[in-house]
């Protein structure tokens, strides 16, 4: 059997990995106790026939995180509100989302779009614009990270990320899963999702220039349009990358991933390497596999949801 490429994210005050057929969670409860759960990939688009396929699985990624990660992200919040004796209820939930995608598209497609398109009354070209355009989500996007990395709750989730990142190249090495040897990667990874996001800006730059800006209503829905397109060819690009990262003129198109995610991973702590760790393994048992000899075994307890969170 091929050996899987693990991924994952940060949570707060937690880490999710995913595997070949089932994700699992784990997270510092507010007690001190690390607790667990995992749930099986078979929902949604995992069940399409061709999920595994090159061009489709990036778009069940995508489902992962945007879906399946963003629960979880959810209900790691509700977690951490549990030790101060509150609960996000499912209203307040929506609520968020709704707020958080309005935001996003417009400092992320529409800002970009509308300062790019102003440089029309100069005569700037189509293919001008839609590099400007480009170029404008990229530094919003890096101003966006350096504004709320400077958060103390936003900086731990990136520190949580870089343990996610540092168990994984960890396993990926076959070194047992201990705190000591984990602790000796970095916390950059070349299939993160911030190199992947460089990807897309990249490709959007590209496939955006075959799109006439003559009419504002055609260019933005075109722009939501081929997202999906634009996440499954970034998705194998990605994968290409990272197998090839010993070539140096590789390694030299991903820098720019590498060195954002100095901002978007941070050096954990031992205590959320441990969960993070625990995150690999339940993963790995979800999966009907092992961690390799000799790794740590942090003390756990399984995951125990409430009415809101179970519905989250």
């Amino acid at each position: 059997m091929a050996r899987v490429n693990y991924g994952g994210q940060a949570l707060i005050e937690g880490v999710l990995m995913r595997g070949r057929d089932a994700i699992a969670v784990a997270f510092r409860h507010p007690d001190g106790r690390i607790v667990w759960a995992s749930e099986p990939l078979d929902s949604g688009p995992h069940g399409w026939p061709l999920a595994r396929s090159p061009l489709v699985r990036g778009l069940v990624v995508l489902y992962e995180t945007l879906v399946v990660g963003t629960r979880w992200l959810v209900r790691s919040a509700n977690l951490q509100a549990s030790g101060e004796g509150l609960e996000i209820g499912r209203s307040t939930v929506a609520l968020m989302l709704a707020i958080i995608g309005i935001l996003g598209v417009g400092l992320f497609v529409l800002l970009p779009l509308w300062l790019s398109s102003l440089t029309a009354s100069v005569g700037a070209s189509g293919w001008f614009q839609n590099l400007l355009e480009g170029l404008v989500r990229v530094a919003v996007f890096l101003a966006y990270l350096a504004f709320i990395a400077r958060a103390p709750d936003i900086r731990r989730v990136f520190e949580y990320h870089g343990a996610e990142h540092m168990t994984i190249h960890a396993w990926e090495a076959g070194d047992p899963l201990t705190v000591g040897a984990v602790r000796r990667y970095p916390t950059a990874h070349p299939r993160c999702g911030t190199e992947f996001l460089v990807v897309i800006v990249v490709l959007s730059i590209l496939l955006f220039g075959f799109i006439p800006r003559d009419s504002v209503v055609v260019t933005v829905v075109s722009r939501i349009l081929l997202i999906p397109v634009i996440a499954a060819i970034g998705y194998e690009l990605l994968r290409l990358g990272a197998r090839y990262r010993s070539n140096p003129i590789v390694a030299a198109l991903m820098a720019p991933g590498i060195l954002i995610q100095r901002i978007t991973t941070k050096p954990p702590s031992d205590d959320q390497i441990e969960v993070a760790i625990v995150s690999m393994e339940q993963a790995l048992v979800a999966d009907g596999d092992a961690a390799p000899s000799g790794s740590d075994v942090p003390a756990r307890e399984p995951l125990r949801l409430g009415a809101a969170e179970a519905t989250a």
